[in-house]
């Protein structure tokens, strides 16, 4: 396998399905069979799920922002609970650390202790972001990435890459198979915010952005296929 220890990112919009909000069982199912695939392999896995199918804060909700980025925090401890049990009904271990205390569900993330659970096979999954207002999820992932020692960032999404423009609205648009930081920036593709992209630049951390949604991919992946777009420095 050409990486040992990953960080999953996945949207919270990517467990509607073709729901309009909200969770669909069958792809929590999808997505627990892709992890367990991968586990089996002897992958250590970390999970980090946004919360946009439930609520994403931001100026446009009427509430204010610190508050509302705490109620999309909530959310995502909401979606991790639902991998975590879907995990669990194919016959994965796992434990769910959240960035804010809420000792009846799950635990507080301390950095030695989630290393200690994936050395011991477990799918560790991060809830509550960051735990702080103001910054997403996807830079959640590459803080937890980072301090976990993480070999690379995989971002699943419904596209197959990264692309110039987007391709489900411009037909023209082109798909790249590896692309510097630095082209990332120059060219101002959205991949991640930019505390996420930057944080992996600066600690040399690879992103790869793939599609989720076919089956097999997370698998090739992580066996070191050309799936997907590869960030690097």
């Amino acid at each position: 396998m050409k990486y040992q220890r990953v960080m999953l990112k996945l949207s919270g919009e990517a467990l509607m399905g073709n729901l309009k909000h909200g969770i669909d069982p069958t792809v929590l199912t999808q997505f627990a069979k892709e992890i367990k695939s991968v586990l089996e392999k002897g992958v250590e896995v970390a999970v980090v799920i946004g919360g946009g199918n439930i609520f994403r804060g931001g100026d446009d909700t009427g509430i204010e922002r610190a508050q509302g980025d705490y109620m999309g925090m909530l959310a995502t401890v909401i979606n991790a609970m639902a991998l975590q049990d879907s995990l669990e009904r194919v016959g994965v271990k796992t434990r769910l650390l959240s960035a804010i205390k809420m000792e009846q569900i799950c635990e507080p993330f301390i950095r030695r202790r989630a290393i200690r659970h994936l050395e011991k096979g477990r799918v560790v999954i991060f809830a509550a972001g960051t735990g702080n207002p103001y910054f997403t999820t996807d830079s959640a992932a590459s803080l937890r990435a980072v301090e976990i020692g993480a070999d690379v960032v995989l971002k699943g999404t419904r596209v197959d890459g990264i692309y110039s423009a987007d391709p489900e609205k411009d037909p023209n648009a082109t798909r790249f198979n590896n692309i510097s930081y630095d082209e990332v920036y120059r060219k101002g593709l959205h991949i991640m915010d930019l505390t996420a992209i930057t944080l992996c630049n600066e600690n040399k951390l690879p992103i790869i952005v793939f599609n989720m949604n076919k089956p097999g991919n997370f698998l090739r992946v992580v066996e070191g296929e050309n799936v997907g777009t590869l960030v690097s420095v």
